[in-house]
């Protein structure tokens, strides 16, 4: 067989390059005129996007700030949306759901460097389990007030989607596993490690 024939296979592919399209990157470069890959902490998600464009224009910053956690987070949901009009199964949803994330932290147009998968994360997941990741958005944003630190907010709106996944869907419909979830979990905590280190050393910056 043909995989390019292979619809599954298209849809893996198209998951895992879409959500490699670094778009705070890219918007801050095209509007701002600045490289957050060199900037800031060096990601290319909202956070850094807001942080670094703030110091030139606040108003710039929070626009692109708000508009690179849109796209971060839609590109993920675009190719779920197609593999579920395609009635494409369970298992190959949280497969898309999983490379979507791998892709925008491992991208391959920055060399398979990227962002944490936050935004991106959720997004997935608001569509697969749409009640635990309005939880954990909901705590995320509580989180995220009250302590200004993004990397830990987000890690605290993580634990708590895991938490609720498992009291809402003991068994996740169509797998059974919570293998998937895990897995996103896993790399999101691995992209974040740099962070928790700084909060350890209470060097971790505040938005």
């Amino acid at each position: 067989m043909d995989l390019l024939s292979n619809q599954n296979i298209l849809l893996y592919l198209a998951a895992f390059i879409l959500a490699g399209i670094p778009f705070g990157y890219l918007l801050a470069k095209q509007f701002a005129g600045v490289d957050i890959k060199q900037a800031g902490s060096g990601n290319i998600g909202a956070t850094n996007v807001l942080r670094v464009v703030k110091e030139k224009d606040p108003k710039l910053a929070k626009k692109l700030g708000a508009i690179t956690l849109f796209l971060d987070a839609i590109k993920g949901i675009v190719v779920i949306l197609i593999a579920k009009y395609l009635g494409a199964p369970e298992g190959v949803l949280w497969t898309i759901a999983v490379l979507a994330v791998l892709g925008h932290c491992f991208s391959i147009f920055l060399a398979f460097e990227g962002g944490k998968g936050v935004a991106t994360g959720f997004g997935v997941l608001l569509v697969m389990m749409p009640i635990p990741a309005l939880i954990a958005i909901v705590v995320w944003l509580v989180a995220a007030k009250g302590l200004k630190i993004s990397s830990i907010s987000s890690l605290i709106g993580l634990i708590a989607f895991i938490i609720a996944s498992y009291v809402i869907y003991p068994e996740v419909p169509g797998i059974t596993s919570h293998a998937p979830i895990w897995i996103i979990a896993f790399v999101i905590f691995y992209k974040h490690i740099p962070n928790i280190i700084r909060l350890f050393k209470k060097e971790e910056g505040k938005v």
